[in-house]
């Protein structure tokens, strides 16, 4: 189990408001391809308890019962523990939820959004604790899928780069990507992500720096939030004894200026809410400019003197190109994982359907 302060790394679990018992609440997933949707997933999770405890899957667990994960265990747990709402990861979870599992970890109840996870046979995974009312729903953020970023590094446009309406071409990609013939469901797809300034606020600290903190400043594109950007956000947090991290975002066109092609895979407002949710971040400038100016600096009440540039090793090679490249070598796998996917979801969704109309059909033969 790794463990992690809410908000701060390293920090224990404190009691719940009036010193009563902290309620602790259990989230688990793939969580591949963490992305802004996960985060939001995790902060309404965190919201409805004192402590959050999330499980991830291994590989070899999600292969089986969905198809091949694009990155690593190993990947995805620091992925989780960097999300600042998480407290605790608990690596190897088991895909299907138990109320084993929940007395296993002190759990009150899970939570999960409104939509469906099926085991391999297109069970519930979470059918027995929904049953012994130990489950609660979120709802799941629009606008962003896994499906969604996988498409948008297969076709090389850049219609995600505007809020106006897709381009006919990636509306048809994307509503066609992975599915099954005449398959549509309401949780597989792609829908318009809208940006709105709660959504922000609910992200962000709203913390300034405070006396004694170390304020120091990093830029780039950020796009597709990954384990090399943590990496190197952690050793960046990790300069100073109180750091308080401000990242700056750069425009979209300007980072498709300097990287070409379809960069970024995510625009401006997707990577803002990315970044903000990782616990080595305290604030996010929204449309920095590719070179820190003197009034940047002064504007953060840097100290004035200068040469205060610093160069950080992350230790970490992975970078987006290298994650467009793993998609692309996998991409027949990838389809065949979301038609899989979908039809189960297709197949639950009418058992469901024929569950509900017998008691109907039932009460029609009484008279």
């Amino acid at each position: 189990m790794i463990r992690n302060g809410h908000g701060e790394a390293g920090g224990a679990e404190r009691p719940g408001p009036g010193g009563r018992r902290a309620v602790r609440v259990w989230c688990d997933g793939c969580y591949d391809m963490v992305h802004y949707g996960h985060s939001n997933q995790l902060r309404q999770a965190r919201a409805m308890g004192d402590h959050l405890i999330v499980g991830v899957h291994t590989d070899e667990e999600i292969a089986k019962h969905k198809g091949p994960p694009v990155f690593t265990q190993e990947e995805r747990y620091k992925m989780v523990q960097a999300i600042k709402w998480v407290d605790e990861v608990v690596p190897a979870a088991p895909y299907v939820t138990t109320l084993e599992t929940l007395d296993k970890y002190s759990c009150d109840f899970c939570v999960h959004g409104n939509d469906i996870t099926l085991t391999v046979d297109g069970r519930d995974t979470y059918e027995e604790v929904k049953q012994a009312g130990r489950y609660r729903e979120c709802k799941r953020t629009q606008g962003v899928s896994t499906t969604d970023l996988v498409g948008r590094m297969l076709l090389v446009t850049k219609a995600h780069h505007s809020s106006q309406e897709m381009s006919s071409e990636y509306r048809e990609y994307a509503d066609s990507f992975g599915k099954c013939p005449g398959g549509r469901n309401p949780w597989t797809g792609v829908s318009q992500f809208l940006q709105t300034s709660q959504k922000i606020i609910q992200f962000a600290s709203g913390k300034e720096p405070q006396p004694g903190e170390t304020v120091i400043y990093v830029a780039g594109a950020f796009d597709l939030f990954h384990i090399g950007h943590v990496d190197f956000l952690e050793k960046v947090h990790g300069l100073a004894e109180r750091p308080y991290v401000i990242a700056g975002l750069h425009f979209d066109q300007e980072v498709n200026h300097y990287k070409g092609k379809n960069y970024p895979i995510m625009n401006l407002h997707e990577r803002t809410l990315s970044v903000l949710a990782c616990r080595y971040v305290s604030e996010v400038v929204i449309g920095a400019p590719y070179s820190v100016t003197a009034e940047l600096l002064d504007h953060f009440k840097e100290p004035k003197r200068r040469g205060i540039f610093c160069q950080i090793d992350s230790g970490n090679d992975l970078t987006t190109d290298l994650i467009v490249q793993r998609i692309i070598k996998n991409r027949l796998e990838y389809e065949a994982r979301n038609q899989k996917k979908e039809a189960k979801e297709l197949a639950f969704l009418e058992a469901m359907r024929q569950q509900e109309a017998r008691p109907e059909r039932e009460s029609d033969c009484d008279f």
